[in-house]
């Protein structure tokens, strides 16, 4: 089963014209669907003489959720054809939001459709895709005696500490990818002594 998937991790734009009509598209990493409503207020003001802000978005990497948004113009010829590139380039995390300035001649269905389409594509072609693993969170709670034990299997497995807290006693937190997730809880629930909670 595959633990991987693919996003970007920096803003970009693009452009595409026809008949005088213009289209800026902009691509964003996103997380949840509260980054999204802030850059299309932002993208709003900054476009305010914009007719239309059309949109696609697709978050999350196991359960992916999307949506598409024709802000205003006909069914289906601008978020659709958006959401179907992020589709087409498998990428998640991500927001792609299309401006429209309407050029005084209309384009049609299939024209917008082509399009919303092509200023999708120009963005995702200046953006570089990164695969990246999809992670499992852990913590574990031992006593001190255990922690020399619990270290040389965490650098055995070349595990990621993301967070420790050695106060009284040991607490930490590692990320590990989730294809071995399963096989790394089981070295550790054959310590006695280790708790291990998480998987978020």
């Amino acid at each position: 089963m595959s633990d991987e998937y693919r996003t970007i991790n920096k803003e970009s734009t693009g452009f595409f014209k026809d008949k005088g009509s213009k289209f800026y598209s902009y691509v964003f990493p996103v997380e949840n669907e509260e980054e999204v409503k802030d850059i299309l207020v932002r993208l709003k003001k900054e476009h305010h003489s914009a007719r239309h802000h059309c949109y696609a978005w697709r978050i999350g990497t196991e359960e992916i959720k999307f949506r598409a948004n024709d802000d205003g113009e006909p069914s289906s010829t601008a978020g659709k054809p958006i959401l179907g590139q992020l589709q087409s380039y498998d990428v998640t995390n991500i927001l792609l939001v299309v401006v429209r300035y309407f050029g005084g001649t209309l384009l049609g269905t299939s024209g917008l459709i082509n399009a919303y389409k092509n200023a999708s594509i120009d963005v995702l072609n200046t953006v570089e895709i990164q695969t990246k693993l999809i992670e499992k969170k852990y913590e574990l709670s031992f006593e001190y005696p255990l922690l020399n034990t619990v270290m040389q299997i965490l650098k055995q497995e070349e595990l990621e500490i993301i967070n420790t807290d050695f106060k009284e006693n040991c607490k930490l937190w590692f990320k590990v990818r989730k294809n071995d997730a399963e096989r790394v809880l089981e070295i550790f629930a054959d310590i006695f002594g280790v708790k291990i909670t998480g998987g978020g």
